[in-house]
């Protein structure tokens, strides 16, 4: 949306994720990313750390779900989303302010691990498809399965392109 701030973070998860589900049955997984920044001083030849981000994050509905299987702590990963800001009460009626980060995209970096992607089966295009839902990708959208491809389409997912189609 217009007006959002858009920030990408790389660290690591301090804990596993945490899924949880809303009364009204949407799942929600809550995790840290711990991002410390390196600089090198060239005066003593020695890269010193700097003050660590820990940045809390949410990711909701079908990804939530796909994070909370696929993510532990410690992992190194890549977190894409929009900077929101709300207020609370605490118990002893004490008003604060947490900045959170709402997560639109999330994975393992590749820097020094391997990861094995298993796509998960969505419902069929004519009941949503890629790119359905709202434009933060919270809705059920996602890549159709090979069978209710129509004919002629590649499913990008599966087999290699015939030298006819394009590599991707």
């Amino acid at each position: 949306m217009a007006g959002d701030t858009i920030i990408t973070v790389i660290g690591n998860l301090t804990t596993d994720p945490e899924l949880r589900w809303t009364q009204s049955g949407a799942a929600v997984a809550d995790f840290t990313v711990a991002s410390t920044p390196r600089t090198y001083d060239r005066n003593t030849g020695e890269w010193r750390d700097g003050d660590t981000l820990f940045m809390r994050c949410s990711v909701w509905r079908e990804i939530a779900e796909n994070v909370a299987e696929s993510l532990r702590k410690g992992m190194r990963v890549i977190v894409q989303g929009r900077l929101t800001q709300r207020s609370y009460d605490t118990q002893q009626g004490e008003r604060r302010t947490v900045v959170e980060l709402q997560v639109d995209e999330v994975g393992p970096s590749l820097r020094r691990a391997r990861a094995q992607v298993t796509r998960v089966q969505t419902q069929p295009a004519s009941a949503g498809g890629f790119g359905a839902g709202s434009a933060s990708g919270a809705g059920g959208g996602g890549w159709a399965p090979s069978a209710s491809l129509d004919a002629g389409q590649h499913d990008p997912w599966g087999e290699p392109a015939t030298p006819s189609e394009p590599p991707f």
